[in-house]
């Protein structure tokens, strides 16, 4: 049986005095592939943020490979959407994976020759080692997005956290994208927030619905009302 990974306690969080997520008990297992979804506003992102340790819970707690978010930050990376990110910085696409290796940085500052080859291979697995020396601004959408994954990938996370990466993609972008996941699929655990639930039914092995509270769904529980925003229990649930 996989070992948890991370488990939550009766979690309460809100911003001043407007709740945002209430009483969430949950737990996720080694290599798994969950997608997280629910109403805009519905606490999506900040469920992200409490596992990356930038917000406490008000109450409750959190256990993130044994430890605290913040302890475990060095296990875990993140991907936003490409449209947070600044693509007018002047960096190359190589450079940007590299920032994914600021840690291992020596104390005047540079990288060591381990990284730049760890970066390109990071490039390889997405597909884009022969656009490293292009400038990142220059990408496309969708090629944008697969080096912010590598960027994340490059430091060997055992969990990977996604923020809707195909929120700003065309379906080919997206595709590729779903694909690249699926073959990281086992070989790290993986939360990926997404709107595009139908195609990620049958490719999870489990959904989130973040609503205030958090309820977990098999692939087999979900209902096509999701798809539309009408949220209910799982099906079979009393």
């Amino acid at each position: 049986m996989r070992k948890k990974i991370l488990e939550i306690n009766d979690l309460s969080f809100g911003y001043e005095k407007t709740p945002i997520l209430q009483g969430v008990d949950l737990s996720i297992h080694e290599g798994e592939f969950v997608a997280i979804f629910g109403p805009n506003g519905g606490g999506k992102t900040t469920f992200l943020k409490l596992l990356m340790g930038f917000l406490d819970p008000d109450e409750g707690k959190i256990s993130l490979f044994g430890s605290t978010p913040r302890k475990a930050r060095e296990k875990l990376s993140y991907v936003p959407q490409v449209a947070q990110f600044d693509r007018q910085f002047p960096l190359s696409v190589l450079e940007l994976v590299l920032m994914g290796c600021l840690n291992k940085t020596t104390w005047w500052g540079s990288f060591p020759k381990t990284a730049k080859q760890k970066a390109l291979a990071a490039l390889e697995k997405v597909g884009l080692k022969e656009r490293h020396n292009q400038p990142f601004g220059t990408l496309s959408g969708g090629q944008a997005q697969r080096a912010l994954i590598a960027r994340a990938l490059v430091s060997g996370p055992k969990l990977l956290l996604l923020d809707e990466p195909t929120a700003s993609v065309d379906p080919e972008a997206e595709a590729q994208i779903h694909n690249l996941l699926l073959e990281l699929k086992g070989s790290m655990t993986i939360l990926m927030v997404t709107h595009d639930l139908q195609s990620l039914i049958q490719k999870a092995d489990r959904l989130l619905c973040v609503h205030r509270s958090i309820t977990s769904y098999t692939p087999k529980q979900v209902c096509e009302h999701f798809a539309v925003g009408l949220y209910h229990p799982p099906i079979g649930s009393p």
